[in-house]
């Protein structure tokens, strides 16, 4: 199944700023869906929407970092760029802090949010990817784990037999079935996925 287009997500209470950006972004060849409140997106929203969301500072009700906050209690990962005729640095500090990918002010230049949109699309696909990775790596037993873990650091099949007192054999019928699994078409492969499986480092 081909992926779901990615979608921006316009939160503002302006209607002719929706219908500019409506225009301006229905000719690039965007996905849009519209907003007048934090409120509406919120009841419409779904955990499996993919994409970015444009956000307004100011709006009647949630604010658009309230509007950010919340999504990232419930658990959404969706890129954010926040927009407003009233910039200030704290407002901008305060979204960067909670991974805003842009801070624009109105009037921005419709180049400016395209890229600040393509900026955020890159983030999500990156995202999407892990995902989708972690999805194949669950259908893994807890022993094509381990020979998974021992082949990316290099072992060769006598070495993952001795280390998990198997024999080689065994290993390589392991192997198999990951490769399978995973979809993975080479050790090269094999070894990216096993990258995905670890956990970030520490950002702090």
């Amino acid at each position: 199944m081909p992926p779901q287009p990615l979608t921006i997500y316009i939160v503002d209470d302006d209607a002719a700023v929706r219908d500019s950006l409506a225009l301006m972004l229905g000719l690039a060849g965007f996905s849009t869906a519209f907003f007048a409140d934090a409120e509406a997106f919120l009841a419409a929203w779904r955990e499996d929407w993919s994409g970015c969301v444009v956000a307004d500072l100011r709006l009647p009700g949630l604010t658009g970092l309230e509007l950010q906050a919340e999504l990232g209690r419930r658990g959404s990962r969706l890129p954010f760029i926040i927009i407003t005729a009233h910039g200030d640095v704290p407002a901008a500090r305060a979204a960067f802090r909670a991974d805003a990918v842009d801070f624009l002010e109105k009037p921005f230049d419709h180049a400016q949010l395209r890229a600040a949109i393509q900026n955020a699309f890159s983030k999500e696909h990156l995202r999407l990817a892990r995902s989708a990775d972690a999805g194949r790596l669950a259908r893994l037993t807890g022993r094509e784990r381990e020979v998974l873990a021992a082949a990316a650091q290099g072992l060769h099949a006598k070495e993952i037999g001795r280390q998990l007192g198997i024999s080689p054999r065994t290993v390589e019928v392991h192997k198999t079935r990951i490769m399978a699994k995973l979809g993975a078409r080479n050790v090269a492969e094999l070894v990216r996925l096993a990258l995905a499986a670890e956990p970030p480092p520490d950002a702090g």
